[in-house]
């Protein structure tokens, strides 16, 4: 009964929060360039003072995301690009770190700077400052040119490349922001990275499957629950067994 009540109890802790990780994956289903996170179970033996051969816990962890590309959309709109391969986007994270991304959906806000959901891109000197009202458009290689308001198409200039990495699973680690970083620190440009201009990759999580997970996760929460009860139950006729003089 001491394995069942602690066992079911961690496991119904667990079952909360990877119900938590589908549900921010399925809210997300729509989010240009998301990656899915991933998370797994496992059984771990009770540690410390109350270390007991009949204590086993449920432990949740999280072995990282799913690398897999979403699908391709095209847009139209200059701004819009889509990475190819391995290929992230390098932006500035909200503490000044450099990290990655695959949300292509570019902006430029009022200051000039060019930026993907409101993080700063990094070009190849920091952050990329484009001309205000001018008419931009991103090279296969992620060179930024424009044409000022009111000028001829002859008047094109490069003001900048973004800044593009090639990093696979082993190199790259998620966030609780949601973006990339690499393992060793900054990666550094690759020149061979290409994007597509006027595409947008879109989420790579099923909004099917992660129903079923969230179903799935639903169900396994109420067995447990239904397991403390039947041990609290089971404490109960013991105690009045016990009581009987």
């Amino acid at each position: 009964m001491d394995r069942i009540l602690y066992t079911a109890m961690s496991g119904a802790r667990q079952s909360m929060d990877q119900q938590s990780v589908v549900s921010n994956n399925l809210a997300n289903a729509s989010t240009t360039g998301f990656r899915g996170q991933m998370q797994a179970l496992r059984a771990v033996p009770v540690q410390g003072d109350g270390a007991l051969a009949t204590r086993t816990s449920v432990m949740a962890s999280t072995p990282g995301a799913d690398f897999s590309a979403g699908p391709m959309n095209a847009t139209g709109r200059d701004l819009d690009v889509a990475m190819q391969g391995d290929a992230w986007l390098a932006v500035q994270a909200t503490n000044g770190d450099e990290a990655y991304t695959r949300r292509g959906d570019l902006q430029v806000d009022g200051d000039g700077v060019l930026n993907s959901a409101g993080r700063p891109v990094i070009g190849e000197g920091g952050p990329i400052i484009v001309p205000l009202g001018a008419k931009l458009s991103m090279g296969a290689d992620g060179t930024l040119s424009a044409i000022g308001a009111g000028e001829d198409p002859d008047a094109l200039v490069q003001i900048g490349r973004v800044k593009l990495v090639n990093g696979g699973e082993g190199e790259l680690q998620r966030g609780e922001d949601g973006l990339f970083r690499g393992l060793d620190g900054a990666l550094p440009m690759d020149e061979n990275a290409r994007l597509v201009s006027g595409a947008l990759e879109g989420s790579n999580v099923s909004p099917v499957e992660s129903m079923v997970a969230m179903i799935d996760n639903g169900r396994r929460y109420e067995m447990q629950m239904k397991v403390i009860d039947t041990a609290d139950q089971n404490a109960q006729r013991a105690d009045s067994l016990l009581s009987i003089q």
